[in-house]
């Protein structure tokens, strides 16, 4: 193995993988969802795995 290799190794990127990615529950079918990178600047205020899930939440007051 050359030096020019062993360089170029430290020099990539990190990457994340799948599996180190947050984790929610989704407040409507109780299923888990990860993170997603269109969720990045609101992953806080996210609440739903799916625009259908979004549409279907129950209205606040109203119990299960």
């Amino acid at each position: 193995m050359s030096a020019r290799f062993a360089c170029d190794r430290w020099m990539m990127p990190k990457t994340r993988r799948k599996a180190d990615l947050p984790v929610k529950t989704c407040a409507t079918c109780g299923r888990p969802f990860t993170w997603r990178k269109k969720w990045a600047k609101v992953w806080d205020e996210v609440r739903y795995c799916s625009e259908r899930c979004r549409r279907e939440r129950k209205p606040a007051g109203q119990s299960a």
